[in-house]
């Protein structure tokens, strides 16, 4: 029989907030290798302490990237983050689109509208409008994604 260990709660509250470094058997700075406050699961903690190396203790940006288990051009993508946003800058950002970029709220309005004016109207009809009305070409998916979050919303 195995003993299973105990769930660790700041790993919880890091996978929570998700900011867990993927990398942290890749950190080989010193005070993260001996330390119980630095830990190298916390990504914003070795952002930070690896931006302070460069900035405070006048480490070089190769040798401050190689401890910390990046690369540099990684290195330069967190100081300009950092530099442009402070700590915040310093969070992890998901990649890719942040939400539908077509259907803005004037065309989710104009297919409301749509939709009011002539119940069951069917999503292509509806593409076909948005292209003569706003110049702009939309798949007919992306009318049933915006049809189908509009129903949840209600």
């Amino acid at each position: 029989m195995t003993r299973q260990s105990k769930p660790d709660p700041k790993l919880a509250a890091l996978a929570a907030s998700g900011t867990v470094n993927l990398h942290a058997q890749d950190v080989r700075d010193p005070v993260f290798v001996d330390s119980n406050f630095f830990d190298a699961r916390d990504l914003v903690q070795v952002r930070y302490e690896m931006l302070r190396r460069v900035r405070l203790e006048g480490q070089s940006v190769a040798q401050s990237a190689a401890r910390f288990g990046v690369s540099r051009p990684t290195f330069y993508k967190v100081l300009a983050d950092f530099n442009r946003d402070g700590l915040a800058g310093l969070l992890p950002v998901k990649r890719g689109p942040h939400g539908p970029h077509k259907i803005t709220n004037e065309v989710l309005a104009f297919i409301e509208t749509s939709i009011a004016a002539e119940d069951g109207l069917d999503p292509q009809v509806l593409v076909e409008r948005i292209s003569q009305h706003f110049g702009i070409v939309v798949h007919r998916r992306t009318v049933e994604r915006a049809l189908a979050r509009r129903k949840k919303k209600r």
